[in-house]
């Protein structure tokens, strides 16, 4: 797959940004676009220096977006910038004026892993008319759901910034957005996994278990595994048949 690294300035962040866009075999028409979120110690370039995504898509008729999400938690910051309409928004209206990349709903999906688990369900749900599906691997799930005095130290300082006082109720909570789009009828097909060692498994099952009182249809599976990029190449594989079957691509 022809791999491009692209620099270009994002005018909702104010600043240049990376991206790293993996790009379909010249004899297979791209049918739609999955943006590929990296952990909160990476950048654009985590996953393709650290799994096999390039081999595991390459039978996908998908474009893969790699973008920088800095440590904006993929959310509107309190105390700085978008992250949210940056991907929401501005990247796709980019990839798909730069790559001619199919501009519907049906053919936009999101996975992101840690940080990036959590902004790919927080992007879906903020923008239910604007991505079909997306998939958490090991997501901190709650962390915009909990207020942010229960972090500690420096992590303290970061909460604070990105997510204000934090606690349920605001677009920050992915609980709150996902009771808002099952009321408004238009839910993505989300998946969420995480491994069974992994420090973050505490998160991923209380989500679901309030995804599944609130009624809110979701997969949600837990395998042996850490949080670590073993778990993450292994699984991302689980995330590209789950979105070719949300989209109905033919594989």
């Amino acid at each position: 797959m022809p791999l491009c690294h692209i620099h270009w300035f994002s005018q909702v962040l104010s600043k240049s940004v990376g991206t790293c866009v993996l790009l379909p075999d010249v004899k297979i028409k791209p049918l739609a676009t999955m943006y590929l979120l990296h952990g909160r110690s990476d950048d654009h370039t985590a996953w393709q220096r650290r799994t096999r995504i390039e081999v595991y898509a390459e039978t996908y008729p998908l474009i893969v977006v790699m973008p920088d999400g800095g440590l904006g938690w993929y959310t509107r910051n309190d105390n700085g910038p978008d992250y949210a309409k940056y991907i929401g928004e501005e990247l796709p209206a980019f990839i798909e004026a730069t790559f001619h990349a199919p501009a519907r709903r049906e053919a936009r999906c999101l996975t992101g892993l840690s940080m990036g688990g959590y902004g790919a369900l927080r992007i879906a749900l903020a923008y239910p008319d604007r991505f079909a599906s997306a998939v958490s691997h090991s997501g901190a799930l709650m962390v915009g759901s909990w207020p942010v005095r229960e972090y500690p130290g420096n992590a303290h300082a970061e909460m604070s910034r990105v997510f204000g006082a934090g606690g349920a109720g605001r677009d920050h909570d992915l609980l709150h957005l996902a009771e808002r789009v099952k009321q408004n009828g238009l839910l993505p097909a989300l998946r969420i996994d995480c491994g069974t060692e992994d420090f973050l498994l505490g998160q991923n099952r209380a989500c679901h278990q309030a995804l599944t009182t609130l009624g809110v249809p979701h997969e949600y599976e837990e395998f042996p595994g850490s949080h670590n990029w073993d778990y993450w190449d292994l699984h991302v594989r689980d995330a590209l048949a789950f979105h070719a079957k949300a989209m109905k691509l033919t594989v």
